[in-house]
């Protein structure tokens, strides 16, 4: 059975493995084709067959969100329900704008189409998408989705962030949720899961597997400007092949690494392959790795240039 942990001071038990949607967009490789009704429903019931009860999606990823409702919908009592908001909108019969729009406005037409999409009257966790402080500020977007929040169609508020501004984020005391980036290959943000924890956020942790194949790493880079060098390259320095247990892959071995943080409480990992799933799933089962083990690879991570980042820094200008 896949083990649970609380999500910080919401009080959901959540698995710590959760299924991250972004596959379900068909945008995740360069000449993808669309994805199937047929291979979106498959993929959807062997995730929730597995127990997991985390599904993570966005209101702009291609049409993750509509899956969801029409296969997984007849099913929500079986799953937490996690998406986005500050993302563009077709209105008026118009193209949506580029980049996100970070107003109140916005975020009300986000969240009526999240639940239209998903065929839902709530989700459990709304999460800005990856705003700036002074864009946060400047839309009063936290008033907006306390807003929302009291209206009974979010559970919780939560924000999607990076360093330099999840650290503000996390003094503002009025998220209940951090989704950051984080695995053994990206160890920037180590000590800000744990301030986030400490301070009572449930973190959910995107890129627990360095963000798999490489050409999903390549559109990601230039979508969210991360990876900038391959992280594998890291790996290799490192000399982590020798950690691993027989028939082990590196992903699995790397999502035991990020399930080892004691402030991590669940990690969503994107997959379309049955295969991968359980793959996954079998490496959570498995467990954290054990302590000696863990502390040596941090040790041989650091000497391989990759830690976390020190000091404090401010939001950006």
């Amino acid at each position: 059975m896949l083990r649970r942990r609380l999500l910080g001071r919401t009080g959901l038990e959540v698995t710590t493995l959760g299924y991250g949607a972004m596959d379900l967009s068909g945008e995740h490789d360069e000449g993808s084709r669309p994805f199937s009704g047929r291979q979106a429903e498959q993929i959807l019931n062997a995730v929730l067959d597995a127990g997991i009860n985390l599904l993570d999606t966005a209101n702009d990823y291609g049409a993750s969100e509509e899956l969801i409702g029409r296969f997984a919908g007849h099913r929500r009592q079986d799953f937490y329900l996690a998406t986005k908001c500050g993302c563009p909108v077709a209105c008026d019969g118009q193209d949506a704008p580029p980049g996100h729009v970070w107003t109140r406005e916005n975020l009300l037409r986000n969240i009526e189409t999240s639940l239209r999409r998903m065929k839902t009257d709530h989700v459990d966790v709304w999460q800005l998408h990856n705003p700036s402080v002074e864009q946060a500020t400047a839309g009063d977007l936290v008033r907006a989705m306390e807003e929302v929040r009291a209206a009974g169609k979010a559970r919780w508020i939560g924000v999607s962030s990076t360093l330099p501004h999840i650290t503000e984020f996390i003094t503002w005391g009025a998220f209940d949720t951090f989704q950051l980036p984080y695995s053994g290959l990206e160890r920037a943000h180590e000590d800000v899961i744990t301030a986030a924890a400490c301070a009572g956020g449930g973190t959910i942790i995107r890129g627990g597997v360095a963000r798999g194949a490489p050409n999903f790493r390549r559109r990601l880079r230039v979508r969210l400007g991360l990876h900038r060098t391959d992280p594998w390259a890291i790996w290799a320095k490192a000399g982590l092949d020798e950690f691993r247990a027989p028939r082990e892959s590196r992903t699995a071995f790397l999502l035991r690494f990020t399930l080892s943080h004691s402030g991590v409480h669940t990690t969503i990992v994107g997959t379309t392959n049955p295969e991968h799933l359980w793959e996954n799933v079998r490496a959570v089962e498995t467990g954290p790795l054990p302590a000696d083990v863990y502390a040596e690879v941090k040790r041989r991570l650091e000497l391989a240039g990759q830690g976390p980042a020190r000091g404090r820094p401010h939001a950006s200008r």
